[in-house]
């Protein structure tokens, strides 16, 4: 069973395997509480692997602009992934010209 760690409010803040300082309880892993904690971090890294994804891209697209890289240099799976996002942002891109905002209106 893991072992809990809460902030002073009572909301779970760590998980462990093992005991440690500041874990105070052990619940099972099918206790709603941690299943919502683990869906916490689950969201927490998925969010932080798409902002790192764009990162990524960036720095390709910045060594590539430089011709520190040829883009040619990639493997294949890698330049069709790269190509292909920058055709769907390239897509999103017009679109967000048809949504108008509530500045717009203003």
């Amino acid at each position: 069973m893991p072992y809990i760690k809460r902030n002073s409010s009572g909301r779970i803040v760590g998980i462990s395997d093992e005991a440690e300082s500041g874990t105070d309880e052990e619940l099972d892993l099918e206790n709603p509480e941690i299943q919502a904690y683990l869906e916490m971090a689950r969201n927490q890294l998925l969010s932080s692997d798409a902002e790192t994804i764009r990162v990524i891209e960036d720095l390709v697209d910045l060594l590539i602009e430089k011709k520190l890289i040829l883009f040619t240099d990639l493997p294949p799976a890698a330049q069709e992934k790269l190509s292909e996002r920058h055709r769907m942002r390239g897509d999103l891109g017009v679109l967000e010209n048809l949504v108008v905002d509530e500045e717009d209106i203003l």
